[in-house]
């Protein structure tokens, strides 16, 4: 089993920023594809960033392109999501996934088998 426990939500003005990270605990998921997902009221949940199990590759939603970047820290097993130029419309919770199959980046949420409890993430107009 993998645990991952997110941080670093909140509530920033739009503009602003906010790094998210996801620990890992429990069985070792460093070669896991992981990935940021996110789920407004009402909405389906969506990708929003993925990354290979190496850091080597990445993807992004459309919306968060030039302004969110994720990375990871094999050593710390962590993984972080760093939210710049924060709209209105990036409010959602925000949840960390690991693909345990998987070892390049992937959106599709079947892919993935650990989740977060999720962080609330509200940008304020």
């Amino acid at each position: 089993q993998v645990q991952l426990v997110e941080s670093g939500g909140g509530l920033v003005q739009a503009g602003g920023s906010l790094r998210l990270s996801c620990a890992a605990s429990g069985r070792t998921c460093t070669t896991c594809a992981m990935g940021w997902f996110r789920q407004a009221p009402g909405k389906e949940r969506e990708a929003v960033a993925t990354i290979s199990w190496s850091g080597g590759s990445m993807g992004y939603a459309d919306s968060v392109k030039d302004r969110f970047t994720i990375s990871r820290d094999n050593v710390k097993n962590t993984v972080y999501l760093q939210m710049n130029s924060l709209k209105p419309n990036d409010t959602a919770v925000y949840y960390c996934a690991a693909a345990s199959g998987k070892r390049l980046p992937t959106t599709s949420p079947a892919d993935y088998d650990y989740w977060g409890q999720g962080t609330q993430v509200t940008v304020s107009s």
